[in-house]
């Protein structure tokens, strides 16, 4: 953009023109009537994250030195219109906006900070699953003891049919000789 009016005030960002669904990073730009830009995230930032601000004036094109604003109070130079805030925390929230020297001041941006999702969840999630883990193993472990009490049950019933039928054959045979004597 060449020249800047309060109208272009908004939400920007790339678009692949090869039809990929991929975007850049958003940006908001507020233009006021004056000449300076404050560049910062639109969509709150991760706790722990680095942030960096650019603060860009009209004219001429190339980066100044600036001054940046934390809620009204000064919190650093930017030799060349950046400053980066290091792994932010929710005491980085606020509203920023930055200065140039000669050219003016930008409108202030908002910045939000997001918790970082706790590590707890996914550890207690861990848990979980190795108590789960483990109460299925003692159920495959009981299983596998009952079909083996089974087998075995099963072998011994089988061995005594077998002792039973040789005990019968025998008397069998005993009785069939005697009568045989008998004759």
């Amino acid at each position: 953009m060449t020249f800047m009016h309060p109208s272009d005030t908004g939400l920007y960002w790339c678009e692949s023109m090869s039809g990929s669904s991929s975007s850049s990073s958003s940006i908001q730009l507020s233009v006021s009537g004056g000449s300076v830009i404050l560049q910062s995230p639109v969509l709150p930032v991760m706790e722990g994250d680095d942030v960096t601000l650019s603060c860009r004036a009209k004219n001429p094109t190339h980066n100044l030195p600036a001054a940046f604003y934390k809620d009204g109070s000064f919190i650093g130079d930017g030799p060349s219109g950046h400053m980066t805030l290091l792994h932010v925390s929710s005491s980085d929230e606020g509203l920023y906006k930055c200065n140039v020297k000669g050219h003016g001041e930008s409108p202030s941006s908002r910045i939000s900070v997001k918790e970082k999702p706790s590590t707890r969840s996914s550890s207690s999630s861990s848990q979980f699953l190795l108590s789960g883990l483990s109460s299925l193993s003692a159920g495959v472990v009981l299983v596998l003891l009952v079909l083996l009490v089974l087998l075995v049950k099963r072998h011994i019933n089988r061995k005594s049919k077998a002792l039973r039928r040789r005990c019968f054959t025998t008397v069998l045979y005993a009785t069939m000789t005697e009568e045989e004597e008998k004759l």
